[in-house]
């Protein structure tokens, strides 16, 4: 302990823990995760050149003049690409690609266009949802939904149905919750739930297939009452609304979700409050916020990735410019302020990118994927024959105590040091690389000038696109608490986030 300047006593900060995630990664981590990223970010840099960038200022436009196209022919693409099983477990059908990897991929499609890289990025917050419940035998079906739909040519996407007209950003944390104009109502009734409600903003809505419906049984208590729902298209009472029309990341649909008289079978309960009640010794609100801290945890690092992406996209355009510019007779490159302004660039690329992978480490060893990357899993899983996983291990995930089992690894035998890690690290992720992309952007236009207000010219539309990210996945105000509550507040005795 050392005293602080008031004379306060304050615990040792850092914790050697929470800042050297990657240095004990390496130890632990497969060596093969290096090969499998390097062909997933080689894979995705040919779909930016072939298909992303061709088609993202084309699509941009025609959102614009018509907000209710949905661009299908990108998502069948991406589903031909193998984009929406490349990090489905292999157990469960998938590629079996390590799902830190998911970050690079995202960054790299980010880099050409943030709403195309959306529309795979949603779909694994969706996926990363249903595994949070570690409902074992609904994710194995679901999940083999999406590897059918990649089999068919017809793409079976997941989203996350959370926000609501008067809950957004709140919902997010268990102490906010309670305070929030929540409205999605899950009615018990025998044999399942009947829901009523609205959901809005909700990315690749239009698009998917399975939706994560966030409800609550008691509007009064949201905070102990809270069940995850799975609703596939074409369940009574389940309808689509409008499309928001947004200034930026049009090729993503933000859609409106209206459930009226839905009724969902217990079959398709992820995870309810009476199950919640089963876990961490009874303690409901903790079990939720657990449930919480791992989509978040994954999800965030992604969103890291897309602002690291758009930064390095108007990095990549403002550097096109200078190299083939003139001013005052030579090339805007060989100005001093201009390489100065360029160096910015680049090092809030670099810097962002290392916030992403540090939190990916910090999964990997202590959060969502520490099971997967557990070297004989993830070498067992990875080199199972298929026929053997089908034949033995398929029939195994529908058993009640493979899932008890799960639940237990994640949610009674997780240290809460581990959790605070994961999350605190994700939120320094989120805000400090989507500030970073917006800040990329403004430098990109302060050099370009009026041809960066050109839509050809790519720089304005990154700026649009740019300014969502600071909002979805809790607003950065929101990760700064979050940060502090996880990485700070535990060593200071009595200091208190979500007060007020």
């Amino acid at each position: 302990m050392r005293k602080s300047g008031r004379g306060s006593l304050i615990g040792e900060y850092p914790a050697f823990d929470d800042i050297y995630c990657g240095l004990r990664a390496l130890r632990r981590m497969p060596k093969a995760v290096i090969g499998e990223t390097e062909k997933a970010v080689e894979l995705a840099r040919r779909f930016n050149r072939e298909v992303v960038r061709p088609r993202a200022l084309e699509l941009d436009l025609r959102k614009q003049k018509d907000p209710d196209y949905l661009p299908w022919d990108l998502v069948r693409e991406a589903n031909r690409w193998g984009f929406y099983t490349m990090f489905i477990p292999r157990i469960f059908g998938g590629k079996g690609v390590n799902f830190p990897a998911l970050s690079c991929v995202l960054e790299e499609l980010a880099s050409g266009c943030t709403g195309i890289a959306n529309l795979v990025g949603v779909h694994y917050l969706g996926v990363a949802t249903l595994c949070a419940s570690w409902n074992i035998r609904l994710m194995n079906r679901v999940m083999r939904d999406t590897v059918a739909g990649y089999r068919s040519g017809e793409p079976c996407l997941i989203s996350l149905a959370v926000t609501e007209p008067d809950a957004g950003t709140d919902v997010e944390e268990v102490e906010l919750v309670r305070k929030a104009r929540v409205s999605c109502h899950a009615r018990r009734v025998k044999g399942g739930y009947v829901v009523n409600g609205r959901k809005i903003f909700i990315s690749n809505g239009h698009l998917s297939t399975w939706h994560m419906l966030i409800a609550y049984e008691d509007l009064k208590r949201p905070q102990s009452t809270t069940v995850m729902l799975a609703v596939r298209n074409g369940t009574p009472g389940f309808s689509f609304g409008r499309q928001e029309h947004k200034m930026g990341q049009k090729a993503c649909p933000a859609s409106e979700l209206i459930f009226e008289d839905c009724f969902v079978p217990d079959e398709n309960v992820c995870v309810s409050a009476e199950q919640s009640a089963g876990l961490l010794g009874g303690a409901v609100e903790d079990a939720i916020m657990q449930v919480i801290d791992y989509v978040v945890s994954g999800s965030r690092a992604g969103v890291g990735a897309f602002g690291t992406g758009v930064a390095r996209g108007a990095f990549e355009e403002a550097l096109h410019y200078a190299a083939s510019t003139e001013v005052e007779g030579k090339p805007l490159i060989n100005h001093e302020w201009a390489q100065c302004l360029l160096a910015e660039m680049y090092k809030n690329v670099a810097v962002s990118r290392l916030t992403y992978m540090e939190t990916n480490y910090a999964n990997s060893l202590y959060g969502m994927f520490k099971v997967l990357n557990y070297r004989p899993v993830f070498y067992l899983f990875k080199y199972l024959p298929r026929p053997v996983i089908d034949r033995v291990i398929r029939p195994l995930l529908d058993l009640d105590a493979v899932t008890r089992l799960f639940r237990k690894i994640y949610f009674d035998w997780q240290p809460p040091p581990f959790t605070r890690r994961t999350s605190g690290w994700a939120s320094l992720s989120k805000f400090a690389a989507t500030d970073a992309g917006v800040r990329n952007c403004q430098l990109a236009l302060e050099l370009m000038g009026r041809a960066g207000l050109r839509h050809d010219g790519g720089v304005e539309k990154h700026l649009r696109d740019s300014k969502l990210l600071q909002i979805y996945e809790g607003t950065n105000q929101l990760n700064r608490l979050n940060l502090f509550k996880c990485l700070i507040a535990p060593s200071v005795p009595g200091a208190v986030v979500f007060d007020e």
